[in-house]
């Protein structure tokens, strides 16, 4: 595995306007993405995690760009692509995919999966001669464990787990550098969640692809990520290997999710740390530190002054922390 960056994300934003009024005037904004910042190596995935409406899809849809980002940098393989002109993106886009939630949603019904896997090469004007797009299409069924034969087959002829699995050979197709997979198994069966998590790692290793995880499960985030950021309300609050997350997370919010993990050793101590509340609405995010509105620790300085993103760990093993009392908490809390 090469120890070198294929994406920085630099201050990243992206706001929704909101319009109102009789002359339908901007009136407010939803904070999405509020300065997000974090790296990816070749060959790694970082998982991203959160509650819902957290901004983990956006953020995927923003380093894309299939949403604008309102400012900050994406720098990919030393570029940085929020300045290319979309004809310029277009090119770019086969080496950065996409695997979506619903794979029926995201298949053409209309498509059988000859055309579907065909469409990215027609695109980008790859494999004219038909013999050779003829064993392209064999090659990346089978290597996501479909039955070649199928091709000429439609989505609804196949079950959810197969449909993903096309969804996944589409991503492929072109041969990219980084996958964004925003939540690709949350619309499957357990007994199947197991079985794409375990193809797409093989595929990472394969082809020394880098993947950008989205999920609110953590159970699935440990299972395949090297790095985890956990978002809350637009903002990365930790940001660390999986190993140190799960081992010894800091920040208040990390604690609660880990903890709501079931555990099959139900001997065992465990500490639960329950988020009272709801998340505040991101079109008027709290002042200070934004989850200051549910922590159990939270003091007068959370409620004013926003806590920066520090590394609490070594410059080798770095754990950033969003915490005024990162270093208090470190010691103190059990999971």
């Amino acid at each position: 595995m090469i120890d070198e960056d294929i994406l920085q994300i630099k201050n990243l934003v992206k706001y929704f306007p909101i319009f109102g009024g009789i002359f339908g005037k901007e009136v407010a904004k939803v904070h999405a993405v509020d300065d997000i910042s974090f790296k990816l190596k070749k060959g790694q995935t970082l998982g991203l995690v959160g509650e819902s409406g957290c901004g983990k899809s956006t953020l995927g849809r923003t380093i894309l760009r299939l949403l604008e980002p309102t400012s900050g940098h994406i720098i990919f393989d030393g570029k940085d692509i929020t300045k290319l002109s979309q004809k310029e993106m277009r090119t770019l886009r086969k080496e950065i995919q996409i695997v979506f939630q619903d794979p029926f949603a995201s298949l053409n019904p209309r498509m059988s999966v000859r055309e579907i896997l065909s469409e990215p090469f027609e695109i980008h004007n790859l494999y004219k001669n038909p013999d050779e797009r003829k064993n392209k299409l064999a090659n990346i069924l089978n290597e996501v464990g479909l039955n070649p034969e199928s091709i000429d087959r439609y989505p609804h002829e196949f079950s959810g787990g197969q449909r993903q699995r096309i969804g996944i050979a589409r991503a492929l197709a072109l041969n990219p550098k980084i996958i964004v997979c925003d939540e690709p198994v949350s619309a499957l069966d357990v007994s199947i969640q197991s079985q794409i998590l375990n193809l797409m790692m093989d595929l990472r290793d394969k082809y020394n692809l880098s993947y950008i995880f989205i999920a609110h499960d953590l159970s699935v985030i440990e299972h395949i990520s090297d790095n985890v950021a956990v978002m809350y309300l637009g903002k990365i609050v930790e940001h660390t290997s999986s190993e140190n997350l799960y081992k010894n997370p800091i920040h208040p919010y990390t604690r609660a999710l880990i903890s709501s993990i079931p555990r099959h050793d139900f001997t065992a101590k465990r500490d639960r740390h329950v988020i009272q509340g709801d998340v505040p609405s991101p079109i008027n995010p709290p002042t200070g530190c934004r989850f200051h509105t549910r922590c159990p620790f939270v003091k007068d300085i959370c409620k004013s002054k926003e806590p920066l993103l520090e590394n609490t760990g070594s410059q080798i093993n770095p754990h950033f922390v969003s915490c005024h009392f990162s270093n208090e908490l470190k010691n103190k809390l059990t999971v």
